[in-house]
């Protein structure tokens, strides 16, 4: 069982990557389906406006907090490597930094960006609001499977 830092780093990394796991779940699965049942320029504004407010401190201190915590977990490891729990210290950071940080970069804010370029209730909208709803859920249930698995290799390392 490990112990010391690692303890408490590995507490935090449970707790923040489920905290984000149970963000990205319930937003693929009750936000995006709302929003999929509106008309695409409605659909599009909304979620203009959604990910306007996800750029306030609320949200932001705990994404990049959980992704601080995961690298810190990961540098810590590396320098220290401790007798236990290595493996899934170094695993849980690399799950949550690639496939849920990392995919938010690559993939949700890209296309993010491109509905917003877009006038809501113009035609190239409502042609790129199903292809958006579409490719955005599915990048998104990655950022939740990722935190998922962060979430429980991080506490198989306390145990």
């Amino acid at each position: 069982m490990i112990d010391g830092p690692y303890l408490l780093l590995a507490a935090l990394g449970v707790l923040g990557t489920g905290l984000m796991a149970g963000v990205f779940y319930g937003f693929s699965v009750l936000v995006m389906r709302g929003l999929a049942a509106l008309p695409p320029a409605q659909g599009a504004a909304t979620m203009n406006a959604i990910n306007s407010s996800a750029l306030a401190p609320a949200f932001m201190v705990v994404f990049f907090g959980v992704a601080t915590v995961c690298a810190v977990i990961a540098v810590v490891t590396f320098v220290l490597w401790p007798d236990d729990g290595t493996v899934e210290l170094l695993l849980g950071s690399a799950l949550y930094l690639a496939g849920s940080f990392g995919v938010t970069v690559i993939a949700n804010v890209p296309r993010n960006a491109q509905l917003l370029r877009l006038e809501p209730d113009g035609p190239e909208a409502a042609a790129y609001w199903p292809v958006y709803l579409r490719e955005w859920t599915r990048w998104n249930h990655i950022r939740a499977a990722s935190s998922v698995l962060s979430a429980v290799v991080y506490l198989l390392a306390l145990v």
